[in-house]
């Protein structure tokens, strides 16, 4: 089988000056990066359809995109893979006290404690990385590249961690309802700026409540968007079954087939 030294020297040849593949010579840091996230994605698909096997495949994919990265780096000699990795091990060792006690990887003694300790301890040494990077601000280091419902979430837990939260999520539902109140007046005044802007504000609550539920709101939405999926392609299949045209169909016709798609569990 092969091995991560191969995959190395692989990506060693595909971007030689001489013999390289031209169309991986032209990439640079900008370039690769559409492409780390639709492999990422492609990951997560694998994931919540449960391919396993197709897993494997994008786990590559993925794997591949460090390796160019770190490939990239060392041209610039800037840093290698070798030391992403080392630093990378030495931050997960740091950030587990609870199992290398020591600070270190071998010859630690790991500890039984709870979830909630661990998640303390993580956040606490986080904070310790951040100060040592002078990044002071609460909300310091959370990436704006990250997916718009994703950042939010991060950017309400933190802020969350100091107290600037509600304390139930009764205030959560208000705000909800606040802000729908406030898109509707701004609409109402034909004002499609503000409306805009409201409709953040609404998306920005809604991702609040999410947290409050425990759940991913960036997952949530994938999941809503397949159930989406496989509703409106049984509307579709009905249209061909009855040989029809869009146009000619009504709303209150659609909608009956939408229920009957709910009704079947799809």
């Amino acid at each position: 089988m092969h091995s991560l030294d191969d995959l190395i020297r692989l990506m060693n040849a595909l971007r030689d000056p001489e013999s390289g593949c031209p169309w991986d010579l032209q990439q640079a840091f900008a370039s690769i990066v559409p492409h780390t996230l639709e492999e990422a994605y492609e990951v997560a698909d694998c994931i919540e359809r449960e391919d396993w096997q197709h897993l494997k495949d994008e786990l590559g994919d993925l794997l591949f995109q460090v390796v160019f990265y770190a490939r990239l780096a060392d041209e610039q000699g800037w840093f290698d893979l070798p030391q992403i990795i080392d630093q990378l091990v030495s931050k997960l060792v740091r950030r587990h006290p609870h199992v290398f006690p020591n600070g270190q990887l071998d010859g630690s003694d790991s500890q039984t404690v709870a979830v909630e300790t661990v998640n303390a301890n993580w956040e606490a040494i986080k904070q310790q990385e951040r100060d040592a990077k002078a990044q002071q601000g609460v909300l310091a280091d959370v990436p704006v590249s990250l997916p718009g419902l994703s950042r939010a979430a991060k950017l309400q837990k933190r802020a969350a961690r100091v107290g600037f939260d509600w304390p139930d999520i009764s205030g959560v539902l208000d705000k909800i309802e606040e802000e729908i109140g406030e898109l509707r007046e701004a609409l109402e005044q034909g004002d499609e700026a503000h409306a805009r802007e409201e409709l953040g504000d609404l998306l920005f609550a809604q991702v609040n409540l999410a947290r409050h539920l425990k759940a991913d709101p960036e997952q949530a939405l994938r999941n809503t968007n397949a159930k989406f999926e496989r509703r409106f392609n049984y509307v579709e299949q009905q249209v061909q079954a009855g040989d029809q045209d869009w146009e000619q169909l009504s709303l209150d016709t659609l909608d009956h087939w939408w229920d009957e798609a709910k009704a079947k569990g799809l």
